[in-house]
């Protein structure tokens, strides 16, 4: 779960974006298969799954950078396809892709973007001076591009999605490759522009930090949201998770079922899964249900969202 509860539950909201049936095929795959999703102002929406599961896809269609085989994504009441030049001022976008000229300045490059976008140019200078502060890299920033490293060209692509102080931020897999120092930076930025009522769409394969960062979070594979909530309300109940491997056959698994404080249990090849609120409440229960079997190994461990995208799609995730 994001790390504070932040304003936005004690004012009212306005829709920043409504995905609506949205569809994109590339001719015998449908990379995006139908989906919906709405996000607010001041809210960090997540977007998660493996590599080819459809997040690049929807973000580029409301990035208007694709046309939707059907459906619709509405920014701020504008249609991404209708209203093209409308949502593109509304938006900013840093992609997967770096979008930099590394024979450019960090100064030159924000202030080139800026001018693609008709920010004025006394704004545009006192912007570019904000942007470099904001992602730590003011004191480069009349180095050129090419001399940086990862992490810092990261950071200057997203200062560069927010040199016309956008609405809606886009970011595709914003921390892949970066050293951790980078990747703190940006959770911090993230957080304050949210604070600032930016609406964020954060598409990561990395669980832990839809965890630290998302208000709301929605589960894709395979081209659809299998599943979209808070962390608390797709998580549930289950807290804890305690597997029993090595289950000899005969073992009462109604007897598994009936233990008070397990509130689900998945049988497996000569194992169990079960999901408990708290372990160590059951254990002596479990212990007594399986009649103290020789040879089961027991293992606990906390439930995550990686564990939940693992039981609702049997994949594993992988960077």
């Amino acid at each position: 779960m994001a790390d504070s509860s932040h304003e936005a539950t004690s004012r009212a909201h306005t829709r920043a974006v409504r995905v609506e049936e949205l569809r994109k095929r590339y001719a015998a795959i449908e990379a995006v298969a139908g989906i919906n999703f709405e996000i607010d102002e001041g809210e960090v929406f997540g977007l998660l799954g493996p590599n080819g599961a459809g997040k690049t896809t929807t973000i580029s269609v409301i990035a208007t950078r694709l046309q939707p085989t059907a459906g619709d994504a509405v920014v701020f009441g504008h249609s991404v396809r209708s209203q093209v030049a409308a949502v593109r001022h509304l938006i900013g976008f840093s992609p997967q892709e770096l979008s930099l000229y590394p024979g450019l300045t960090a100064s030159e490059n924000i202030q080139f973007f800026g001018r693609m976008y008709g920010v004025p140019g006394a704004t545009l200078k006192r912007r570019a001076a904000e942007l470099l502060e904001l992602v730590g890299l003011e004191t480069r920033r009349d180095d050129v591009v090419h001399t940086f490293s990862g992490g810092m060209k990261r950071r200057l692509n997203l200062a560069i999605s927010l040199v016309h102080e956008p609405r809606l931020l886009l970011l595709d897999e914003p921390t892949v490759g970066i050293d951790a120092q980078s990747r703190e930076r940006i959770f911090s930025i993230i957080r304050e522009l949210r604070g600032h009522g930016v609406a964020i769409l954060y598409s990561t394969h990395y669980m832990e930090e839809a965890e630290r960062l998302c208000d709301r979070i929605a589960i894709m594979d395979e081209g659809k949201i299998i599943a979209t909530g808070t962390l608390d309300v797709l998580l549930g109940e289950h807290n804890e998770v305690i597997e029993l491997r090595g289950l000899p056959p005969g073992v009462d698994v109604n007897r598994l079922r009936a233990t008070p404080g397990v509130e689900r249990v998945e049988l497996r090849d000569h194992g169990a899964r079960l999901f408990v609120r708290n372990a160590t409440h059951v254990l002596t229960a479990i212990h007594q249900a399986i009649d103290h079997a020789d040879g089961v190994r027991i293992e606990i461990s906390r439930f995550s969202l990686e564990k939940l995208f693992l039981q609702l799609t049997g994949k594993q995730l992988r960077d």
